[in-house]
């Protein structure tokens, strides 16, 4: 099987549509990689695959070898250089705020959550250079003839790629594989989850007495607001009824934290995920909020930067002449600011990989520990 060379498989999983389940697979595929392990990502959303977009791959194409697939190299193990510091951009001001939002540095905490200084940020030098490791991914993305193909598959169908994707992809050595799933509880996971269970071990031992690929559990995606919860809840009970242990819960989309004032603001509610990590008796993992930075970084391929805000209109003379000289401005900064480079060195500079370092490491502790949670005993 060409899963022989994976240590641990993680499952990201939610039973709600729109939760970011691909942000978050991306997201810690880049923090786990920026620990130094080994990463994989198998996209098996295989009606709205979109992690070659967000890891920027769009145009690479799956390589045929004997035996089977070939997943595409988002970036090899390497060491990257300190993080840069940013210069202030033309007609532009830097915000300041007591929250920290200033001279171009994420917010120093978000949603009460404290962030770790050992990660390097936006407008601070990183004394060190940072060794990764490194990331591979394949979807069914890569053989589309275009971007806008449309999959019209029943479910034999789904169930004959997921299968082909588990037996034919040859991953080279990695310590972890993140499977990104479709919302719900559908063909892809069932068939996912049966196949896995044949040909892996779920165990909760210590990571030091295993070998072979090891199901580690699944990491569950959901967000504040009663109405994903309650969504989500099914997923949990179907990992207990297929037995799949779950990791943790993470809440996504946790509030947003204005890049200029860092007043922080709780558009979908707060605390749904954490209440329902302690109903099940599962680990909750920690609250992801919006970031525009995140996006900025993913679609035009910049890297972030906070409390840079416009000169006041005022200060530019009529409306109609700030709204020529703002969209110019804008053109003329998106080419200038588009990098080349790899996607995880600019991650660095988002305020999101603070919070998704604390999330690797429990993931990494749990599957380490064998600490993953069996929800059917939890039910009994």
């Amino acid at each position: 099987m060409s899963l022989d060379k994976v240590k641990n498989i993680v499952l990201v999983l939610s039973g709600k549509g729109g939760v970011g389940k691909s942000s978050i697979t991306t997201q810690l595929a880049l923090s786990l990689s920026l620990a130094g392990c080994s990463v994989g990502i198998l996209d098996i959303d295989l009606t709205g695959p979109s992690i070659p977009r967000l890891l920027g791959i769009e145009s690479a194409k799956v390589k045929q070898a004997p035996g089977g697939w070939l997943p595409v190299e988002v970036h090899q193990s390497q060491v990257l250089q300190p993080v840069p510091v940013p210069t202030p951009t033309s007609k532009s001001t830097e915000a300041t705020s007591t929250d920290g939002v200033s001279n171009g540095v994420p917010p120093s905490s978000i949603n009460g959550n404290a962030t770790s200084p050992s990660r390097p940020t936006n407008g601070t030098s990183d004394p060190q250079s940072t060794p990764i490791g490194s990331l591979h991914a394949m979807s069914l993305a890569f053989l589309l003839t275009t971007r806008s193909s449309a999959i019209v598959w029943r479910g034999p169908k789904k169930t004959a790629m997921v299968r082909q994707f588990l037996d034919s992809v040859l991953w080279p050595p990695l310590d972890y594989l993140l499977i990104d799933t479709p919302p719900g509880t559908s063909d892809e996971h069932i068939s996912l989850v049966e196949t896995l269970l044949k040909t892996v071990s779920p165990d909760n031992a210590p990571s030091a007495t295993r070998s072979g690929p090891h199901l580690a559990g699944a990491v569950i995606v959901t967000t504040p607001q009663a109405v994903a919860i309650s969504d989500v809840r099914k997923e949990i009970n179907f990992c207990g009824k297929v037995g799949v242990k779950v990791i943790g819960v993470v809440e996504n989309m946790s509030g947003y934290v204005c890049e200029c004032c860092g007043v922080g603001t709780n558009l979908f509610s707060k605390g749904g995920g954490e209440i329902m990590s302690r109903e099940f008796g599962v680990k909750f993992l920690g609250s992801v909020p919006l970031d525009g930075q995140w996006g900025v970084l993913i679609e035009e391929g910049r890297r972030p930067r906070y409390g840079i805000t416009s000169v006041p209109t005022e200060a530019r003379g009529n409306e109609e002449d700030h709204r020529d000289e703002e969209e110019t401005e804008k053109g003329e900064n998106d080419k200038e600011n588009r990098e080349e480079g790899l996607l995880i060195d600019r991650y660095r500079s988002c305020s999101l990989c603070l919070v998704f370092e604390g999330i690797a490491k429990q993931v990494i502790d749990t599957v380490t520990n064998g600490t993953s949670v069996s929800v059917k005993a939890l039910n009994a």
